[in-house]
């Protein structure tokens, strides 16, 4: 029997809207993708005590990516880092999962490092000596470290030079090779005018010159901009063995395709809403079905690009509510009370958008706990 519920609509009407979606079925074999696929994974509240974390249901999550085949990029701006999520929580987060996923073969994760432990930089020296705690505290841990996009380092440096002193002095000391990470305003507004302006071609050229001088040290750069363009320039120009993860939650699935020529490897918070999905199109481009790749995540881009909207740092809510739709959490609380960030017309919309790009994978579940939340809001469902 067809699924149906009433949905309100973008001028307050509503309509009924019936379910069409048809969820993947599991995988029969191991996955294996020829593209590096991180999934941004997101923490799951204790939804009684407010500020704790569900240790249990968020490390369940993260086996549910390693299974699938992502590794997992730790404590980024997903887990709601800087929002919702301090440096005390992120240090436990990330003590625990590298512990967990030494108990699965082949999984691999790693952690973003920041300087959010400041309450005020005063100079770089205080960045510096901020980058170097959490640096130090996941290679003790042995995690991979991606060096978060800093609000401090933004805050007190005065041009290019500053960014270029301060990323030289951390990668210099890194252990391992490093991932970097730009991450546009429109996640974060304190982020603007990272690498010393506002202007993309001079802080690409900033960025390119960072790396240059400290190859040895960096793995590769994600980039977030949510512009194509930028990033295949930014791809073009990367030195032999640099490796560009998109982080592009709107252009995603042609960068990860590529041109013929090159390619965007991924870093991506919508990896944890669409990981199924996302999965077995990896495994199709793996096996260089592009066509299969390009239908299966053709309809995950409306969904995404729905999640991402501005403003784009409340993402989160749309990624934490279809975790919970498709039963990874009993509940739909988030650090903070973010959840209250978007409003129920924007949800509405996002369980259509997901129903289409066949991403509940559990529908009945799904359609019944929309209908409580619709209930919540005073709307018959």
């Amino acid at each position: 029997m067809p699924l149906h519920l009433n949905l309100p609509q973008e001028d307050g009407r509503i309509a009924n809207y019936r379910l069409t979606g048809r969820a993947l079925p599991a995988a029969t074999v191991a996955p294996k993708f020829n593209r590096i696929a991180y999934a941004a994974a997101h923490v799951v509240a204790d939804p009684i005590l407010d500020g704790a974390i569900d240790w249990e249901s968020t490390l369940k999550f993260r086996h549910h990516l390693w299974n699938l085949g992502f590794k997992v990029a730790e404590a980024m701006d997903t887990s709601q880092r800087g929002m919702g999520l301090d440096w005390v929580g992120a240090r436990e987060l990330i003590g625990r999962s590298l512990r967990e996923a030494k108990t699965v073969a082949g999984a691999d994760t790693a952690c973003g490092a920041g300087t959010d432990q400041l309450q005020r930089a005063q100079s770089l020296d205080d960045v510096i000596r901020a980058y170097e705690e959490q640096v130090g505290f996941v290679e003790k841990n042995g995690g991979r470290v991606i060096l978060m996009a800093s609000r401090a380092l933004a805050g007190v440096a005065k041009n290019a030079d500053d960014y270029a002193r301060t990323y030289g002095r951390i990668l210099q000391q890194a252990q391992g090779k490093v991932i970097l990470h730009w991450l546009g305003p429109m996640f974060d507004a304190a982020l603007s005018g990272y690498w010393g302006s506002d202007d993309f071609p001079k802080a690409l050229e900033t960025v390119l010159g960072i790396i240059e001088d400290n190859r040895a040290k960096v793995d590769g750069i994600k980039i977030s901009l949510l512009d194509s363009a930028c990033e295949i320039e930014l791809r073009n120009r990367l030195p032999d063995g640099v490796i560009c993860y998109t982080g592009d939650d709107f252009n995603y699935a042609e960068l990860i395709a590529g041109d013929g020529m090159r390619h965007s490897h991924a870093l991506l918070g919508i990896f944890d809403v669409i990981a199924p999905q996302a999965s077995a199109a990896l495994s199709a481009l793996a096996i260089e079905d592009t066509d299969a790749f390009r239908k299966i995540l053709a309809p995950t881009v409306p969904l995404s690009r729905k999640i991402f909207e501005a403003p784009t740092q409340y993402y989160k809510a749309g990624v934490v509510f279809l975790a919970w739709l498709n039963g990874h959490q009993n509940h739909f609380v988030m650090p903070g009370g973010m959840q209250a960030q978007r409003g129920i017309i924007h949800y509405s919309q996002v369980f259509r958008l997901a129903d289409q790009a066949n991403v509940l994978d559990k529908p009945e579940l799904a359609a019944a706990r929309m209908k409580t939340l619709l209930s919540m809001h005073g709307f018959h469902a």
